[in-house]
Protein backbone atom coordinates (compact mmCIF):
# COMPACT_ATOMS: atom_id res chain seq x y z
CA UNK A 1 0.00 0.00 0.00
CA UNK A 2 1.22 3.81 -0.67
CA UNK A 3 1.92 6.40 1.57
CA UNK A 4 -1.14 8.39 -0.44
CA UNK A 5 -3.75 5.12 -0.28
CA UNK A 6 -3.58 4.83 3.56
CA UNK A 7 -6.50 6.50 4.86
CA UNK A 8 -6.19 9.17 8.02
CA UNK A 9 -7.95 7.99 11.17
CA UNK A 10 -10.95 9.80 12.11
CA UNK A 11 -10.25 12.28 14.72
CA UNK A 12 -12.00 12.40 17.60
CA UNK A 13 -14.34 15.19 17.73
CA UNK A 14 -16.69 14.82 20.50
CA UNK A 15 -13.66 14.39 23.08
CA UNK A 16 -11.69 17.52 21.26
CA UNK A 17 -14.88 20.14 21.33
CA UNK A 18 -15.51 19.48 24.87
CA UNK A 19 -12.07 20.66 25.54
CA UNK A 20 -13.27 24.30 24.13
CA UNK A 21 -15.69 27.08 25.30
CA UNK A 22 -18.92 26.87 23.55
CA UNK A 23 -17.87 25.42 20.04
CA UNK A 24 -21.22 23.81 19.55
CA UNK A 25 -22.32 20.67 17.84
CA UNK A 26 -20.50 18.48 15.91
CA UNK A 27 -22.53 18.40 11.94
CA UNK A 28 -19.87 17.01 9.89
CA UNK A 29 -16.45 16.75 9.81
CA UNK A 30 -14.60 16.18 6.25
CA UNK A 31 -11.07 15.52 5.00
CA UNK A 32 -9.65 18.25 3.45
CA UNK A 33 -6.01 18.10 3.32
CA UNK A 34 -4.14 14.75 4.23
CA UNK A 35 0.01 16.09 3.64
CA UNK A 36 3.20 14.62 5.16
CA UNK A 37 3.12 16.51 8.50
CA UNK A 38 -0.59 16.90 9.17
CA UNK A 39 -4.27 15.72 8.52
CA UNK A 40 -6.47 18.70 7.78
CA UNK A 41 -10.22 18.58 8.20
CA UNK A 42 -13.39 21.10 7.81
CA UNK A 43 -15.54 20.70 10.32
CA UNK A 44 -18.81 22.32 10.93
CA UNK A 45 -20.58 22.59 14.26
CA UNK A 46 -23.69 24.81 14.80
CA UNK A 47 -21.45 27.24 16.13
CA UNK A 48 -19.71 27.47 12.86
CA UNK A 49 -16.68 26.28 10.53
CA UNK A 50 -13.49 25.64 11.73
CA UNK A 51 -10.85 23.86 10.32
CA UNK A 52 -9.31 20.58 12.46
CA UNK A 53 -5.24 19.81 11.94
CA UNK A 54 -4.54 16.48 13.50
CA UNK A 55 -0.21 17.29 14.07
CA UNK A 56 1.46 13.66 12.92
CA UNK A 57 4.35 14.62 14.65
CA UNK A 58 3.16 14.71 17.60
CA UNK A 59 5.87 17.56 19.16
CA UNK A 60 3.92 19.54 21.54
CA UNK A 61 6.24 22.27 22.02
CA UNK A 62 7.11 22.64 18.04
CA UNK A 63 3.31 22.89 17.76
CA UNK A 64 3.11 25.64 20.21
CA UNK A 65 5.95 27.24 18.78
CA UNK A 66 4.26 27.98 15.63
CA UNK A 67 1.02 28.91 17.04
CA UNK A 68 2.84 31.78 19.28
CA UNK A 69 4.45 32.98 16.02
CA UNK A 70 1.45 32.96 14.24
CA UNK A 71 -0.70 34.93 17.08
CA UNK A 72 2.27 37.25 17.29
CA UNK A 73 2.23 37.73 13.46
CA UNK A 74 -1.51 38.36 13.60
CA UNK A 75 -0.67 41.04 15.41
CA UNK A 76 1.56 42.90 13.23
CA UNK A 77 -0.84 43.09 10.46
CA UNK A 78 -0.07 39.76 8.89
CA UNK A 79 -2.81 37.53 7.32
CA UNK A 80 -2.41 34.26 9.32
CA UNK A 81 -5.13 31.87 11.18
CA UNK A 82 -3.99 31.18 14.66
CA UNK A 83 -5.52 28.70 16.91
CA UNK A 84 -8.62 28.42 19.38
CA UNK A 85 -7.79 28.72 22.73
CA UNK A 86 -9.35 25.63 24.39
CA UNK A 87 -11.14 26.29 28.46
CA UNK A 88 -7.56 26.50 29.75
CA UNK A 89 -5.62 28.95 27.40
CA UNK A 90 -4.11 26.02 25.37
CA UNK A 91 -3.76 25.65 21.69
CA UNK A 92 -2.92 22.03 21.33
CA UNK A 93 -5.55 18.87 22.36
CA UNK A 94 -3.80 15.44 22.62
CA UNK A 95 -6.23 12.53 22.81
CA UNK A 96 -5.17 8.75 22.64
CA UNK A 97 -1.44 10.13 22.30
CA UNK A 98 -2.43 12.29 19.13
CA UNK A 99 -2.08 16.24 19.30
CA UNK A 100 -4.91 18.19 17.55
CA UNK A 101 -5.40 21.88 16.72
CA UNK A 102 -8.67 23.88 16.21
CA UNK A 103 -8.40 27.03 13.98
CA UNK A 104 -10.94 29.42 12.30
CA UNK A 105 -12.23 28.51 9.18
CA UNK A 106 -10.99 30.70 6.18
CA UNK A 107 -13.40 31.19 2.94
CA UNK A 108 -10.81 31.59 -0.03
CA UNK A 109 -9.16 30.18 -2.91
CA UNK A 110 -6.12 29.52 -3.70
CA UNK A 111 -3.89 31.65 -6.85
CA UNK A 112 -0.90 30.56 -8.37
CA UNK A 113 1.37 33.33 -10.70
CA UNK A 114 -0.99 32.75 -13.67
CA UNK A 115 -3.79 34.18 -11.69
CA UNK A 116 -1.84 37.46 -10.37
CA UNK A 117 -1.35 40.43 -11.89
CA UNK A 118 1.69 42.42 -11.99
CA UNK A 119 0.68 44.45 -9.37
CA UNK A 120 -0.37 41.63 -7.30
CA UNK A 121 2.74 40.25 -7.78
CA UNK A 122 4.85 42.78 -6.00
CA UNK A 123 2.29 42.40 -3.28
CA UNK A 124 2.73 38.74 -3.02
CA UNK A 125 6.81 39.87 -2.31
CA UNK A 126 6.54 42.37 0.30
CA UNK A 127 4.13 40.23 2.15
CA UNK A 128 6.87 37.31 2.13
CA UNK A 129 9.34 40.00 3.02
CA UNK A 130 6.64 41.17 6.02
CA UNK A 131 6.77 37.59 7.11
CA UNK A 132 10.38 37.62 7.13
CA UNK A 133 10.77 40.58 9.02
CA UNK A 134 8.28 40.13 11.38
CA UNK A 135 9.66 36.58 12.38
CA UNK A 136 12.78 38.16 13.65
CA UNK A 137 11.17 40.50 15.96
CA UNK A 138 8.76 37.68 17.40
CA UNK A 139 10.85 34.84 18.00
CA UNK A 140 12.16 34.17 20.99
CA UNK A 141 15.64 32.35 20.17
CA UNK A 142 18.23 34.17 18.33
CA UNK A 143 17.69 33.73 14.12
CA UNK A 144 20.95 35.38 13.15
CA UNK A 145 23.83 33.16 12.02
CA UNK A 146 25.90 32.01 8.98
CA UNK A 147 25.13 29.54 6.72
CA UNK A 148 27.55 27.10 5.31
CA UNK A 149 27.17 24.79 1.83
CA UNK A 150 28.12 21.41 3.41
CA UNK A 151 25.04 20.36 2.83
CA UNK A 152 24.67 21.62 -0.99
CA UNK A 153 24.16 18.60 -3.53
CA UNK A 154 27.21 16.71 -4.38
CA UNK A 155 27.00 15.74 -8.02
CA UNK A 156 28.53 12.35 -7.25
CA UNK A 157 25.39 11.48 -4.96
CA UNK A 158 23.06 12.75 -7.75
CA UNK A 159 24.59 10.53 -10.20
CA UNK A 160 23.96 7.65 -8.02
CA UNK A 161 20.86 8.70 -7.25
CA UNK A 162 20.24 8.89 -11.09
CA UNK A 163 21.18 5.66 -11.96
CA UNK A 164 18.93 4.20 -9.22
CA UNK A 165 15.94 6.27 -10.67
CA UNK A 166 16.41 5.21 -13.93
CA UNK A 167 16.69 1.51 -13.31
CA UNK A 168 13.22 1.70 -11.62
CA UNK A 169 11.78 3.99 -14.06
CA UNK A 170 12.82 1.50 -16.88
CA UNK A 171 11.45 -1.84 -15.06
CA UNK A 172 8.58 -0.24 -14.25
CA UNK A 173 5.23 -2.38 -15.72
CA UNK A 174 2.98 -0.95 -17.70
CA UNK A 175 5.39 1.76 -18.32
CA UNK A 176 3.31 4.87 -19.04
CA UNK A 177 3.79 8.95 -20.54
CA UNK A 178 5.30 9.45 -17.30
CA UNK A 179 7.46 6.71 -17.29
CA UNK A 180 9.00 7.69 -20.98
CA UNK A 181 9.41 11.34 -19.50
CA UNK A 182 10.90 10.42 -16.01
CA UNK A 183 13.71 8.58 -17.97
CA UNK A 184 14.32 11.29 -20.53
CA UNK A 185 14.74 13.73 -17.97
CA UNK A 186 17.17 11.74 -15.51
CA UNK A 187 19.23 11.53 -18.59
CA UNK A 188 19.47 14.93 -19.59
CA UNK A 189 19.65 15.98 -16.09
CA UNK A 190 22.87 14.00 -16.00
CA UNK A 191 24.39 15.51 -19.14
CA UNK A 192 24.04 18.84 -17.71
CA UNK A 193 25.66 17.98 -14.03
CA UNK A 194 28.41 16.79 -16.00
CA UNK A 195 28.41 19.78 -17.97
CA UNK A 196 28.11 22.47 -14.68
CA UNK A 197 29.30 20.04 -11.45
CA UNK A 198 32.47 22.59 -11.13
CA UNK A 199 29.44 25.47 -10.53
CA UNK A 200 28.58 23.70 -7.10
CA UNK A 201 28.20 26.27 -4.66
CA UNK A 202 31.52 26.60 -2.71
CA UNK A 203 31.47 25.83 1.40
CA UNK A 204 31.81 29.75 2.29
CA UNK A 205 29.73 31.85 4.42
CA UNK A 206 26.61 32.58 3.30
CA UNK A 207 24.22 35.64 4.06
CA UNK A 208 22.95 36.31 7.27
CA UNK A 209 19.55 33.46 8.04
CA UNK A 210 16.77 33.83 9.82
CA UNK A 211 12.78 32.43 10.77
CA UNK A 212 11.10 31.84 7.88
CA UNK A 213 7.64 30.09 7.48
CA UNK A 214 9.49 26.92 5.03
CA UNK A 215 6.76 26.21 2.96
CA UNK A 216 5.76 29.34 1.01
CA UNK A 217 3.61 28.79 -2.48
CA UNK A 218 0.04 28.84 -3.53
CA UNK A 219 -1.31 26.09 -1.90
CA UNK A 220 -0.38 27.92 1.17
CA UNK A 221 -1.78 31.08 0.67
CA UNK A 222 -5.70 31.61 0.79
CA UNK A 223 -6.79 34.74 -1.14
CA UNK A 224 -10.14 36.68 -0.41
CA UNK A 225 -10.68 38.50 -4.01
CA UNK A 226 -7.42 40.04 -5.14
CA UNK A 227 -6.25 40.11 -1.30
CA UNK A 228 -4.71 37.62 0.91
CA UNK A 229 -6.63 36.56 3.77
CA UNK A 230 -4.58 33.82 5.48
CA UNK A 231 -0.95 31.82 5.11
CA UNK A 232 -1.89 29.14 6.63
CA UNK A 233 0.19 25.49 7.43
CA UNK A 234 3.56 26.56 9.39
CA UNK A 235 4.62 22.91 9.94
CA UNK A 236 7.91 23.98 8.20
CA UNK A 237 8.70 27.10 10.54
CA UNK A 238 12.93 26.94 10.81
CA UNK A 239 15.87 28.90 10.40
CA UNK A 240 16.87 28.81 7.09
CA UNK A 241 18.66 31.51 4.43
CA UNK A 242 15.71 34.00 4.14
CA UNK A 243 16.50 34.59 0.39
CA UNK A 244 16.57 31.04 -0.53
CA UNK A 245 12.99 31.04 0.59
CA UNK A 246 11.97 34.18 -1.29
CA UNK A 247 13.58 32.33 -4.71
CA UNK A 248 11.59 28.78 -4.05
CA UNK A 249 8.85 30.09 -3.71
CA UNK A 250 9.00 32.36 -7.05
CA UNK A 251 9.85 29.11 -8.94
CA UNK A 252 6.46 27.78 -7.71
CA UNK A 253 4.27 30.39 -8.06
CA UNK A 254 5.93 31.95 -11.37
CA UNK A 255 6.31 28.67 -12.83
CA UNK A 256 4.89 28.08 -16.44
CA UNK A 257 3.72 24.80 -17.71
CA UNK A 258 6.61 24.55 -20.25
CA UNK A 259 9.13 25.57 -17.46
CA UNK A 260 9.74 28.78 -18.06
CA UNK A 261 9.04 31.60 -14.97
CA UNK A 262 7.19 34.72 -16.01
CA UNK A 263 10.50 37.10 -15.94
CA UNK A 264 8.75 39.93 -15.45
CA UNK A 265 6.57 39.21 -12.73
CA UNK A 266 9.37 37.12 -10.54
CA UNK A 267 11.20 41.12 -11.00
CA UNK A 268 8.43 42.71 -9.59
CA UNK A 269 8.12 40.23 -7.17
CA UNK A 270 11.77 40.17 -6.03
CA UNK A 271 11.88 44.01 -6.17
CA UNK A 272 9.27 44.27 -3.79
CA UNK A 273 10.85 41.31 -1.23
CA UNK A 274 14.12 43.43 -1.12
CA UNK A 275 12.46 46.64 -0.24
CA UNK A 276 10.37 44.70 2.95
CA UNK A 277 12.84 42.47 3.90
CA UNK A 278 15.92 44.60 3.89
CA UNK A 279 17.70 42.10 1.78
CA UNK A 280 20.59 43.18 -1.00
CA UNK A 281 20.98 42.30 -4.59
CA UNK A 282 23.65 39.81 -3.29
CA UNK A 283 21.95 38.19 -0.94
CA UNK A 284 19.28 37.12 -3.89
CA UNK A 285 22.12 36.67 -6.47
CA UNK A 286 23.82 34.24 -4.19
CA UNK A 287 19.99 32.71 -3.09
CA UNK A 288 19.32 32.34 -7.01
CA UNK A 289 22.70 30.61 -7.70
CA UNK A 290 22.16 27.85 -4.38
CA UNK A 291 18.66 27.26 -5.27
CA UNK A 292 19.53 26.87 -8.87
CA UNK A 293 21.83 24.32 -7.84
CA UNK A 294 19.44 22.45 -5.87
CA UNK A 295 16.96 22.27 -8.08
CA UNK A 296 19.52 20.84 -11.23
CA UNK A 297 20.21 17.86 -8.25
CA UNK A 298 16.52 17.42 -7.14
CA UNK A 299 14.92 14.41 -8.01
CA UNK A 300 11.98 14.27 -4.85
CA UNK A 301 9.15 13.54 -7.14
CA UNK A 302 10.46 10.79 -8.74
CA UNK A 303 11.55 9.54 -5.00
CA UNK A 304 8.00 9.86 -4.04
CA UNK A 305 7.06 7.80 -6.81
CA UNK A 306 9.57 5.10 -7.49
CA UNK A 307 10.86 4.48 -4.28
CA UNK A 308 7.63 5.29 -1.98
CA UNK A 309 4.71 4.39 -4.48
CA UNK A 310 3.36 8.10 -4.01
CA UNK A 311 2.04 9.66 -6.95
CA UNK A 312 -0.02 12.76 -5.65
CA UNK A 313 3.28 14.72 -7.03
CA UNK A 314 3.41 13.51 -9.94
CA UNK A 315 1.26 16.23 -11.72
CA UNK A 316 3.96 18.60 -11.17
CA UNK A 317 6.69 16.62 -12.70
CA UNK A 318 6.39 18.20 -16.66
CA UNK A 319 6.94 21.59 -15.21
CA UNK A 320 9.47 21.27 -12.52
CA UNK A 321 11.36 18.67 -14.73
CA UNK A 322 11.70 21.62 -17.42
CA UNK A 323 12.23 24.53 -14.99
CA UNK A 324 15.92 22.84 -14.07
CA UNK A 325 16.54 22.57 -17.80
CA UNK A 326 15.43 26.16 -19.05
CA UNK A 327 16.90 27.79 -15.79
CA UNK A 328 20.16 26.45 -16.63
CA UNK A 329 19.87 27.94 -19.90
CA UNK A 330 18.76 31.55 -18.59
CA UNK A 331 20.72 31.41 -15.86
CA UNK A 332 21.66 34.88 -16.07
CA UNK A 333 18.24 36.28 -17.05
CA UNK A 334 16.62 34.45 -14.27
CA UNK A 335 19.73 36.50 -11.69
CA UNK A 336 18.71 39.72 -13.45
CA UNK A 337 15.54 39.18 -12.55
CA UNK A 338 15.66 38.51 -8.72
CA UNK A 339 18.81 40.68 -7.95
CA UNK A 340 17.67 43.87 -10.43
Amino acid sequence: MSRSSVPAPSPPVGPLLRHYRDPGEPLSCEPVAQGLLNHGYRLVTTRGDYFLKHHLDGDRDTIRRQHRATRHLQAFGVPVAPPVEDTHGGTVTVIGGRCYALHPWIDGRHRDGAQLTTAESRRLGALLGLVHTCLDRVMEETARRTHGCADCADPADTFALIDELLTLARGRRPRDAFDVLAEHRLLERRVLLERHAHRRPPPVAEPATGWVHGDFHPLNLLYRGAEPAAIVDWDRLAVQPRAEEAVRAAAIFFVRPDGELELAKVRAYAAAYRRAAGAGADELAAAVHRVWWERLNDFWILRWRYQLNDRRADPQFPAVSALAVWWTREYEAVREAFAG
